[in-house]
């Protein structure tokens, strides 16, 4: 018996065992008319079964155990909400169980009618030490079928992330444009400067560069200034001249700048050194202040790239990677890669939240939409499960892969995943 109890519960619930000639541990011809519907919180395994016992209809709950004795373990015999569980269904009966009035419970043993096939599959999908429980069957499933759960998989890492929008929105008192300010901010710090980008973006609100939105040199005074840049001392007319007016803006709006200790440039291209982040943050306030605004109005996809197209970077860091540092030509516009991050992580994201927040289903269909234009994601996971045999052919399934591995694969939850239910009922 080498299977946790939610093999049973999937045993149960598609009837996957033999039940001819049904009958109770007691001897009673048993007849299963439905087996409920699963039960993910609190109380018995399954609510609203009906089932006949000898010549009487039950209607109730049935409670699902390995072992019948696990029913004592758990002080089900002192607990109400148990008193209407119907039948007890386990894989081996060793305990009498009798309710709270003295009743015995009618026991349905599965030991026997299990096939050894069906354990041996579900053993091979958990006892195997790869990356995802299923990388040698997923590739033989129905391509229909993976897609439509990757659509649910998708739509829960949404509804996820939605949780931390919310929160920062309760934060801000309902200020969607600020909230949407602080998380473009973290997404351009990508995974390695998304802390001190997320702090920065805190330290100066939208509403004050909004006040400066005219004056580009202001704006990334206050950007470098805030990010703790601005500390030095510079013989650059560029970074001298920031640093006075950061001075002055400083006093004027008390800003705190974070410690740029933070910012970490090892290992990285120096096309996404911080630096040169925050001047293209700094250009693209300058070109569209309160984006969230914008986002809203923009329907077509092709006009939200161009946002984040030709910045007004300041052409300092066109031979610049850091204050101080003379360098060849830099690119100073964001790469399409990274474009498509942010209108993954960020835009379509926020089309969803604010569909949800408001329950209007026209902005999440929009992020739907988003998500099914942009290209697949390439990375470590998603690689391994296209050598595996699934298509990815946009962001949309590869954020559902994303989820999959994550609350399914790496949980071996393959039981509640609908691939994993497929590959077990597969011949």
């Amino acid at each position: 018996m080498n299977f946790p109890e939610d093999f049973l519960h999937y045993v149960w619930q598609f009837r996957s065992f033999d039940y001819n000639g049904l009958q109770t541990c007691d001897g009673e011809a048993l007849e299963i008319i439905n087996t409920g519907l699963l039960n993910r919180n609190a109380g018995p395994d399954f609510n609203h079964a009906k089932i006949k016992i000898g010549e009487t209809i039950w209607a109730g709950n049935v409670e699902i155990h390995l072992k019948s004795s696990d029913w004592l373990k758990h002080n089900h015999q002192v607990n109400p909400v148990y008193e209407n569980v119907i039948l007890h269904v386990v894989y081996q009966h060793d305990a009498e169980i009798t309710r709270m009035d003295g009743t015995i419970l009618p026991v349905l043993e599965l030991k026997d009618r299990i096939s050894t096939d069906l354990i041996k599959k579900y053993e091979n999908l958990f006892l195997t030490l790869t990356d995802f429980p299923c990388i040698a069957q997923i590739g033989r499933v129905d391509e229909l079928i993976v897609n439509s759960f990757l659509s649910r998989t998708l739509v829960e890492r949404f509804e996820q992330k939605t949780n931390a929008v919310t929160e920062t929105l309760k934060e801000l008192n309902g200020n969607w444009d600020e909230t949407f300010y602080r998380f473009m901010a973290r997404n351009f710090g990508f995974k390695i400067n998304a802390l001190p980008f997320e702090l920065f973006a805190k330290a100066v609100s939208q509403q004050i560069y909004a006040r400066h939105k005219n004056n580009p040199h202001q704006i990334e005074a206050l950007v470098f200034g805030a990010a703790g840049f601005l500390n030095d001392h510079f013989e650059e007319e560029y970074p001298k001249n920031l640093k006075a007016e950061f001075q002055f803006l400083q006093k004027k709006y008390n800003i705190k700048p974070i410690d740029v200790s933070m910012w970490k440039f090892m290992r990285m291209r120096p096309q996404n050194f911080p630096t040169i982040r925050l001047a293209q943050f700094a250009a693209l306030i300058t070109k569209a202040n309160h984006l969230f605004s914008k986002i809203m109005e923009i329907k077509d996809v092709a006009a939200l790239r161009t946002l984040f197209e030709n910045l007004p970077v300041n052409d300092y860091w066109k031979t610049h990677y850091h204050f101080k540092k003379v360098t060849a030509s830099v690119n100073t516009q964001i790469g399409k890669t990274s474009v498509d991050n942010i209108l993954l992580n960020t835009v379509a994201l926020f089309l969803f939240a604010y569909g949800k927040h408001t329950a209007a289903p026209y902005f999440i269909s929009r992020a739907i939409k988003l998500l099914e234009s942009l290209p697949a994601e390439q990375n470590a996971i998603t690689d391994k499960f296209t050598g595996a045999g699934v298509k990815m052919t946009n962001a949309f399934a590869s954020q559902g892969i994303l989820q999959l591995k994550k609350q399914y694969c790496d949980e071996k939850k393959c039981l509640s995943c609908g691939i994993g239910i497929k590959i077990l009922k597969q011949a």
